[in-house]
């Protein structure tokens, strides 16, 4: 693995950008801050409308007319089936050659059959997940794991210039997923180190325990951690809006990651029972909240 710093560049992409969630959205307005030319199309157009207001971005009807002449097409959907769906509808007014930056966090399985994809409509496939949530991707500094050609790369560091910080190259070859694999790794300690927090919390109230006597125990130590004071912070402070990461996502790659261990042979519990406390939060209604909301799936009754 190596750890590449590209350097800056002025060149002017037409990049499409396909799902404007909570990272497509900042992604592209990262983007456009850069110079490029953005479009962007969202099954749900009204997320994708504030967008349009905000200085070059174009708003279009369809993914076939957000990609139409596109240098980058760049995906930043909820899984790997949404992805695929919306490339083939894409597929006749994608530019033979162009670049597809995949930043799905799609799973092994489905990444593989993604550059199978890539191949059959003539693109340069990119696996390209990123770490960060919100705010990191609203600044364009998010942490870029990207594997895909050599000879390709200088074409999407633009891109990849754009909305991260730091690009890690993992492989030589896109459909490998070897991106998506350490994606997966980190997820899975991010999502236990959320769960987590939400059962020190839930344990702290029902024995009468004042959290902040908690942190005070491990202030400086070696169990002190700002992500777990973060996350805790928005459940004390209820901030749980709007998401940085919600839990139905994190309640996905839950899945993902559970899935992935099953098909080489390794046990995850942790991510077995973290996938589940997303999945109960979800039921009760806080799908769409910061994914430090399964906390409440502590509780069989309704928190307030």
């Amino acid at each position: 693995m190596t750890d590449t710093e590209t350097p800056a560049r002025t060149v002017a992409l037409t990049v499409a950008v396909l799902g404007t969630g909570i990272m497509g959205a900042a992604m592209a307005r990262s983007l456009a801050r850069s110079g490029h030319v953005v479009r962007v199309w969202n099954r749900t157009r009204a997320k994708a409308e504030p967008l349009a207001v905000e200085g070059g971005i174009m708003l279009s009807d369809t993914p076939a007319d957000a990609v139409r002449d596109a240098d980058v097409v760049l995906t930043m959907l909820y899984d790997g089936d949404a992805v695929r769906e919306v490339m083939r509808e894409a597929a006749p007014a994608l530019r033979p050659g162009a670049a597809w930056v995949q930043s799905t966090t799609a799973g092994v399985d489905a990444i593989g059959e993604l550059g199978v994809l890539a191949g059959e409509l003539g693109l340069v496939f990119f696996d390209a997940p990123v770490l960060g949530t919100r705010q990191p991707a609203e600044a364009g500094q998010l942490l870029v794991l990207a594997a895909g050609p050599t000879e390709h790369r200088a074409a999407v560091a633009p891109v990849l210039d754009a909305v991260g910080a730091r690009t890690v190259w993992t492989g030589a070859e896109g459909g490998a997923g070897s991106a998506t694999r350490l994606k997966l790794v980190a997820n899975s300690w991010v999502l236990a180190a959320t769960s987590a927090t939400g059962e020190v919390l839930a344990l702290a109230q029902a024995l009468g325990v004042d959290p902040q006597n908690f942190f005070d125990a491990i202030e400086g130590g070696p169990l002190d951690m700002g992500y777990l004071r973060a996350k805790a912070g928005l459940i004390l402070n209820d901030r749980l809006t709007p998401a940085s990461f919600a839990v139905s996502t994190a309640a996905k790659d839950a899945r993902l990651i559970v899935e992935a261990g099953e098909r080489n042979g390794v046990r995850l519990d942790v991510a077995a029972a973290s996938a589940e406390r997303f999945r109960r939060a979800a039921e009760q209604g806080h799908g769409d909240e910061d994914m430090a909301a399964a906390y409440f799936a502590s509780f069989d009754e309704k928190q307030e």
